[in-house]
Parts: C-alpha cells; structure tokens; sequence
C-alpha cells in the first residue's frame, strides 16, 4: 500500500498542466497534514512535477525529458530574471522555444514571432498585441507596465506576460546562460540513465532461508543481493563474508548487513563510482524516496557508461572543458610533461590562474599519464597542494607530474607547474587506480 507522501506524489501526477497546487487544498482533498502536504509538494518540484513561483504560487508544469532540457518554461524564466506575471498565469506551465529580441520595427518582428516563443522588448504596447495575437508569450524589460486590454488579452489566450526591472540586454544574456546551463546538466549521467530495474535483477526477502542466497549465486555467479521487507524498503543487503559459516536454515535477516549503502536515480554517476570503488562493493541497490527498491547498478555497468561519457563530446562547456582541450603533452625520456597557455577563463578577478583551474590542471594531468600508461582510470582521494604562486594571464604553464607510488589499486603522484624555469606551483595527488573492461 503506498504512504500518503507517495499517494500526494501520484495525485499531483493527475493533474492537469497549468493547475494551481495549494498546501491546504492537497491535505483537505487527501485527508493529509499539512506538513505531510508540504513535503511531497516540495519532493513534486524536486521531480519537476510544479513550480513554484513568488507572488503566483505553485502550478503543475509538464516534466522535463532529459533530451529537451535546452527549453525553460515560461515559469522558469521568471525565476531567472526576478519578473512579476502582469497577465495570462494559466500559461506559465507551458515552455518556450526561443526568444526574440524587439529591437527592430514591428513589421520585420512579425517574421521572427511564432507559437510559444518569447519576445523580450519595452513599453511597446502595440508589439504586445501582435506578440500574443501570434502565439508568443511577452517579457517588458525596464520595469514596465502594459495597458489593461493586453493583460485580459493574455488570460484569455493563456499566454503569460511579464515584466522585468533588467534591460533587454541583461535578460537576453540571463537567459542564454540558464539555457547553457541546462545543457551542461544534460550531459551529466545520472544513475536512472543506467540502472537496471529490479524485475530484471534478483533479491532477497528478509524472511529468505540463507538457501535461497546460494541458489542466486549458483544462477548468477554474484555474491551480493539487497534484502528488502514486505513494502519493498531496502532494509540490508547479504554478501559471501555475511554467510561463511552460518547455518542454511537461517533466515536472510539473522545473518544481513543492515543499512547498506544505497543510491538514487538522481546520484551522479561519478559519485556512484566513487563510491562502489571506496567500498569495493560491485553491485548497489538504487532506491525511490521512500527507500523502496527500484533496481541495481553494478560496478562494471558504472565503469563502462564513464568511459562512454568520456568519448563523448559536452554540449555545453565547462572549466573543466576548457582546461582539457587546452593541454598539449610530449614526452621527456620516460616522463610525460603537459603545457597549457593561461587563458582569461582561467583566471580569477586577480586576472591570476584561480585555484579551482589550478586543481583542475592537477586532475586532468594525473588521468591522463594513468591512461597514457595504461594504468586505468584515476578516482581522486586527495589532493594536498602545498605551494602555489600567481600565474598572470597568457602565461604558459609546463607540468610535470612524477609517480612517487604505484600498485595495482592506487597511486600517489608528485606534480610540478613552471612558468619558464620558475616553479608556481606544487602539489601531491591520492588516487585509486579502477581497471577499465
């Protein structure tokens, strides 16, 4: 039987888009305290179920794919330039597919307006017309206001209009970066990219006979299976060390490790690997909000899918981005030296290298050499600098990372920056070594 948090959830979902979501209403129509309420509500705007907005309230809004991720809802944008809907709200949900900038004569506009896009523009009332008479939604800048018959024509057509205090310019550049920052998160794997779904694994029920445990690993070769109660809740999880020398006749929940690790579909899939390699655990449960199973992922399911995101090419980029494509290497004898120029997105407001880049130079250098040696992939530990001078922009920087200790598992590598023949900067990297399949 699903828990009233989980029946809110599924109400919410039924919904018609567009509706507006109230604290009180939900517990009056559920029979739910209201803090009962309020929590699924806010879990309902984790999922991108609602949205709230300041002086609106919360509406149901169409939930995000991951592959239009490039697109804000109108509710969105208004978050991003601190707006104040002057008219058509029961629109809010719906989203927009590109914005047009009215700096131009309204006739020449025309051409560029079409169904759900947004024209950002003045106190050009007659603009506002046309905009909504052609399908789009209206952004004033400046802090304007409209006239009286614009804002009933927005409720009518269902197209919201909002006004701002920024200036187009400043709205046109908020926007774009909400949108380059929407791409980057699209590119990140996520756990629910990859998981298998537990109809398609095995597990264990707390009241198991350990003989069932044997069963499994006869049939799968795995050794470790989550353990769940009658709601499905994961409750421990059995492995080989569990069972060596306990009697076939007890039950699974006699002999599990209680409160296993766990993970949900919103984990980033580099923290899940970080993790099932800390731990040195190959398979962990993926779980719902309420603990309740949903799947697994496995060690070698996480190694394969980082190595696919590393072939592939980031839509929208980042610092990291950008120091890699930066770095050239050659090799020295039998060292592997690295050089990148200082670029002004590297720099702080100093116009020095930053300390993020700096530690980012270090991360990269050391995979790389582990890749070049064909060592495997590097999971960072830590990262101890103990030395670091201002680098100016345009600068070049040599590095040179030096392995101090290497195993089969894990290395420790020193690693130098010069600018010419003057050191700037020194550091020490942990790391664990994960074999690629």
């Amino acid at each position: 039987m699903a828990t009233k948090h989980e029946q809110i959830l599924m109400h919410i979902e039924t919904l018609k888009v567009g509706n507006k979501i109230s604290v009180r209403q939900i517990a009056k129509d559920l029979n739910v305290s209201e803090g009962t309420a309020y929590r699924a509500i806010k879990e309902a705007e984790n999922q991108g179920l609602v949205s709230t907005i300041e002086r609106v309230g919360t509406i149901r809004i169409e939930q995000k794919k991951k592959e239009n991720f490039e697109h804000l809802t109108f509710a969105e944008i208004i978050g991003i330039v601190d707006g104040q809907v002057l008219g058509g709200r029961e629109g809010l949900y719906k989203t927009l597919h590109k914005f047009v900038i009215g700096a131009m004569k309204t006739d020449a506009m025309m051409r560029y307006l079409e169904k759900d896009s947004l024209l950002i523009i003045g106190n050009r009332v007659e603009a506002h017309r046309l905009a909504l008479e052609e399908g789009a939604a209206v952004l004033i800048t400046g802090g304007f206001d409209t006239d009286d018959d614009i804002k009933r024509l927005a409720d009518e057509l269902k197209l919201p209009i909002i006004s701002t205090s920024y200036d187009t310019f400043t709205v046109a550049a908020m926007i774009n970066r909400a949108i380059y920052d929407q791409l980057i998160k699209k590119e990140i794997v996520l756990v629910g990219d990859i998981y298998t779904a537990y109809e398609k694994t095995h597990y264990l029920n707390r009241t198991d006979p350990l003989q069932k445990w044997y069963h499994l690993k006869d049939q799968t070769t795995h050794s470790r299976y989550p353990v769940v109660d009658d709601q499905m809740r994961v409750v421990g999880i059995v492995t080989s060390k569990d069972v060596i020398g306990k009697s076939d006749g007890l039950t699974v929940d006699k002999i599990m490790t209680k409160n296993p690790l766990t993970v949900v579909k919103e984990t980033s899939l580099a923290y899940a690997a970080h993790m099932m390699v800390w731990e040195g655990i190959e398979i962990v449960p993926v779980v719902d909000n309420n603990q309740r199973l949903i799947g697994l992922i496995s060690r070698q399911d996480v190694l394969k899918a980082l190595q696919n995101v590393n072939r592939q090419p980031q839509v929208g980029e980042t610092i990291d981005d950008i120091v890699t494509s930066e770095l050239s290497v050659e090799k020295d004898g039998t060292q592997y030296v690295y050089s990148s120029k200082v670029s002004p997105q590297m720099t702080n407001a100093l116009g020095t290298l930053s300390n993020g880049v700096f530690v980012s130079f270090i991360t990269e250098v050391s995979s790389r050499m582990m890749t070049n040696m064909k060592k495997g992939d590097l999971v960072v530990e830590t990262i101890s600098v103990y030395f670091i001078k201002p680098v100016q922009i345009e600068n070049m920087l040599t590095i040179h990372p030096k392995i101090l200790e290497i195993g089969r598992k894990s290395v420790k590598i020193d690693i130098e920056l010069y600018h010419e023949k003057d050191i700037v900067g020194k550091a020490i990297l942990i790391g664990q070594l994960i074999d690629r399949y």
